[in-house]
């Protein structure tokens, strides 16, 4: 004989789930009446009056029912115990927090990476190849080709020797790994050859404007002593006043110039004094002149050597 079928409505149920959160809620019954014998019956008839006062009507099937879903636990939810698995999907059901601020950090960081890629390390990168190709091919080229020039300009040893020390210069720089060092070689290599390349006289300044053609200076430690000196000017042949490199025996500072203070001597000194006495004119004011391939320039008069910036 096959047993009856119990077809339990939807209310039936809802009832039963209602029965189960009533004694859920209920802590006093559950305290009470679980823990004593019968309490099966008188849960039930504790129930009906509770859902009779509430003019409910339930039938004691769903009454029992419901105990004994509470005592199976059947309406209760039970966490899952701790597990990997339960972490993670506990934090893709929350994706909706902290997916967006996550997307956004990780959108920064990664613009971040890419500006600093584009703005400092492929710079850094090509300012550092550009610096090795410098060195290994550009520089010294750059500097053998200025050496050899200059050599080729040159009819002078003094000349000659200073190009030599440029390219040591040079040389030790670029094994150094210092650019700028290396360039300033280069650099120096090419005044040197400009220099050479020139031609011109050194002239005594006079003339309207010119207040002084020459100055003696009594020397510090020779009180009893004069230096001469004659105020003069470097000339090309097209008359253009030209820069050169002058050193002063006073302070031995160096500057580039086109009117220094060259000493002569004494009698040089008077003979230039004399030609401009009568007429304010100096007749031979050429006293020098330095060709092309030469770095000094040779002079018609006494000149014991050195100059001077300041007057």
């Amino acid at each position: 004989m096959t047993a009856p079928t119990h077809t339990r409505s939807l209310d039936d149920v809802l009832i039963a789930m209602d029965v189960v959160d009533t004694l859920r809620h209920r802590d006093l019954i559950l305290k009470k009446e679980l823990d004593q014998d019968g309490r099966e019956q008188q849960l039930i008839a504790r129930l009906r009056e509770i859902y009779a006062a509430q003019g409910i009507d339930v039938t004691d099937e769903v009454l029992r029912e419901g105990v004994r879903a509470l005592e199976e636990r059947r309406f209760q939810y039970t966490p899952a115990a701790p597990s990997i698995g339960v972490t993670l999907a506990r934090i893709y059901v929350s994706r909706d927090r902290w997916w967006k601020p996550l997307a956004g950090a990780i959108a920064a960081i990664v613009a971040g990476i890419f500006a600093y890629q584009i703005g400092v390390v492929q710079p850094a990168n090509a300012k550092d190849a550009r610096i090795e190709r410098a060195l290994t091919q550009t520089l010294p080229m750059q500097l053998e080709t200025a050496h050899r020039q200059t050599l080729a300009a040159s009819v002078s040893e003094l000349a000659n020797q200073r190009a030599a020390a440029y390219l040591i210069d040079g040389q030790t720089a670029i094994q150094a790994g210092n650019v700028t060092a290396a360039e300033t070689a280069i650099a120096d290599l090419d005044q040197l050859k400009a220099d050479l390349a020139i031609s011109f006289d050194v002239r005594v300044v006079y003339g309207p404007g010119e207040p002084r053609s020459g100055i003696f200076r009594i020397p510090d430690d020779a009180p009893n002593a004069r230096n001469y000196y004659l105020i003069v000017e470097a000339v090309d042949p097209a008359g253009r006043l030209v820069e050169i490199e002058i050193e002063s025996e006073e302070d031995r500072k160096i500057e580039r110039t086109t009117r220094w203070g060259q000493r002569v001597s004494e009698e040089a000194f008077n003979m230039i004094a004399s030609d401009k006495r009568d007429d304010q004119i100096i007749q031979n004011a050429v006293i020098g002149a330095k060709p092309a391939g030469r770095l000094l320039p040779t002079y018609s008069i006494a000149t014991p050597g050195g100059a001077i910036l300041e007057w």
